[in-house]
């Protein structure tokens, strides 16, 4: 897929620390129970670390007792890209941002408490949080 926020490696290193661009430009995982938006429960939105783009808003982030932020809707159904990721020996969906292609985490159908059924669990380091005025 072509991307509206297109960089090098070299740019977005010049742009992202090394744990940022480890998670968003080569799909790693932050540890659980470590991110800083965990906790976060105040009204806003996340946004997109690499290119700001906005992706969740606070109202569908629930306690999934993941470790991880979690939601059950993306804000617009063209704010994240899913991919299939085949990686470790699994089959699961990879959840990318559609304006740059930074990782943000993997898309689950386990969670019937919720209007749509799906746990997008995101990895905090790959998102910024914008609080409502």
């Amino acid at each position: 897929m072509t991307y509206e926020v297109q960089k090098s490696d070299d740019a977005w290193r010049d742009e992202l620390s090394s744990e940022e661009f480890a998670v968003l430009r080569e799909a790693a995982t932050e540890r659980p129970w470590t991110g800083e938006l965990l906790d976060e429960n105040r009204e806003g939105v996340y946004k997109c670390k690499a290119c700001g783009q906005e992706l969740f808003r606070s109202t569908t982030k629930f306690d999934s007792h993941c470790g991880w932020p979690s939601f059950y809707d993306p804000t617009g159904s063209e704010a994240v890209e899913l991919i299939e990721d085949r990686s470790l020996g699994m089959v699961r969906t990879e959840v990318r941002c559609s304006n740059c292609g930074s990782h943000l985490g993997h898309l689950f159908d386990d969670a019937p408490q919720t209007p749509t059924g799906d746990r997008y669990c995101m990895n905090s380091i790959s998102l910024s949080f914008e609080a409502a005025e």
